[in-house]
């Protein structure tokens, strides 16, 4: 049984109205994963929680509370990056909405949550976001526990070879023959070679490494639906979906 919390690094994912004044908070925790808080009077006219609790902020959070439910005591804001870009804030979104709907609750995951506070500051900086989002999707998976070799296959163990064509999985992750329901076929070596070693600039590893990770991540929705897809397809097409 814990006691009060106290300046806990978070972030908010998700919010929405609770009851009549108060609001829903999904946060992202250093030391405590995903949970959620409610902040009460939050989303009355004269509480200034509402302008603290922004997605993408820096903050430092108390709370109280035994049960699922925690009441937010105390909210400091930190400085922090800003989304300013359409396409970065929408990229940001996605990483929230990944968090928000897949990763389980009150799980720690300290690796993680520094992949997520890079991935902001570059989404900040940056208009390229493709290789953004792809590093963040595969810190993610590690966290899940469904990260992979991209130059090794699983049914064999051997390396991946140049000029030769592989297969994914999400449950197996690369492999070298394929079998009935592989998700994604046709892979160039070559392809996988680059990605491993850190490329996601040329088109081609852009391609492969979105295809792969779409894949992945669809896998994990478990056939839920992302709302930052849309957004981005509204945007600019289907050239920057996540």
């Amino acid at each position: 049984m814990r006691g009060p919390e106290q300046q806990e690094p978070a972030y908010v994912i998700h919010r929405r109205p609770w009851r009549e004044t108060s609001l829903m908070v999904d946060v992202f925790t250093l030391n405590r994963g995903r949970m959620t808080v409610i902040a009460r009077g939050a989303n009355s006219a004269r509480s200034q929680l509402k302008a603290q609790l922004q997605p993408f902020q820096p903050l430092l959070l108390d709370w109280t509370g035994r049960g699922d439910l925690k009441t937010l005591t105390q909210v400091d804001v930190r400085p922090g990056p800003e989304l300013k870009r359409t396409a970065s804030l929408y990229s940001g979104l996605y990483l929230n909405e990944l968090l928000q709907r897949i990763l389980p609750a009150a799980d720690p995951h300290p690796t993680l949550f520094a992949a997520y506070i890079d991935a902001i500051s570059e989404l900040s900086a940056t208009s390229d976001i493709e290789p953004v989002l792809r590093r963040f999707e595969q810190a993610f998976a590690g966290a899940l526990g469904y990260d992979f070799a991209w130059d090794q296959t699983t049914d064999t163990g051997e390396s991946v070879e140049a000029g030769q064509r592989y297969y994914y999985d999400p449950e197996q992750g690369i492999v070298s023959k394929p079998f009935q329901g592989v998700r994604l076929q046709d892979l160039p070596g070559e392809v996988l070679l680059a990605v491993a070693a850190g490329d996601l600039e040329s088109a081609a590893s852009r391609r492969l490494a979105k295809r792969v990770m779409r894949v992945l991540v669809d896998y994990l929705l478990q056939g839920r639906p992302l709302n930052s897809r849309s957004l981005f397809s509204h945007l600019r097409g289907e050239h920057h979906e996540s």
